[in-house]
């Protein structure tokens, strides 16, 4: 199968909203899930949604080890993914840090930049 898989900060979270059989892969923290679901069911958005396992204490914010932590999530999801059969043809994503270890562990996936300046990096 194939479908497309989104960031949620600074890609759904500012009004891209993704297929219906597509997935959401953030970098958010199980702890910040009700945050995430809560703006998702307010647009009628129900994807799955991958959350970065590691606690928000151990990952940081917004420094430049968080970013990557991030990245390396993004890019064990969509190993997973695979290995299921479930093939990521576009990955959205805003942050370039974490759209590195995309490109460098999935070079069959395209990465779509999303430009967006409302989301702190």
């Amino acid at each position: 199968m194939k479908i497309n898989a989104f960031d949620f900060d600074g890609v759904v979270s500012i009004g891209i909203t993704p297929g219906a059989k597509d997935v959401i892969i953030t970098g958010r923290t199980i702890e910040e899930s009700e945050h995430v679901f809560s703006i998702l069911r307010e647009r009628g958005i129900n994807n799955a949604v991958y959350f970065n396992p590691i606690s928000f204490e151990k990952r940081g914010n917004h420094s430049l080890q968080s970013r990557e932590c991030s990245g390396q999530h993004k890019s064990t999801i969509l190993s997973l993914l695979k290995a299921n059969g479930v093939y990521v043809q576009n990955f959205f994503e805003d942050d370039d840090v974490q759209a590195e270890f995309i490109r460098r562990d999935h070079p069959n996936t395209i990465v779509v930049m999303v430009i967006s300046n409302l989301v702190q990096k």
